[in-house]
């Protein structure tokens, strides 16, 4: 345990941090794995709704520093690479 008032505060804040880094972290998964499970089930449109939302989700986490801003627009760009390969075949 911290010995002095400020590393207490310190220790503190951090623990709200990781634990806000953590939903946020998260939610990040849940929300791309929608993404690919509606690739999965081959439903384009389901899957556009869904990529809408897990880049709003990846770009918000992205401005607060949760994640890296290249790995959020990584991450963007093959869901939608995904899309676009399937979205010719139903075509």
């Amino acid at each position: 345990m911290a010995n002095h008032p400020s590393a207490s505060k310190r220790h503190r804040q951090s623990l709200k941090r990781q634990a806000r880094n953590k939903a946020v972290k998260t939610r990040i998964k849940n929300v791309v794995k929608a993404v690919r499970q509606a690739l999965a089930e081959k439903n384009a449109d389901t899957a556009a709704i869904a990529l809408k939302n897990a880049s709003s989700v990846l770009d918000r986490a992205a401005s607060k520093k949760v994640i890296h801003w290249k790995k959020a627009g990584r991450c963007i760009a093959r869901l939608q690479t995904a899309i676009n390969k399937m979205a010719p075949a139903e075509a």
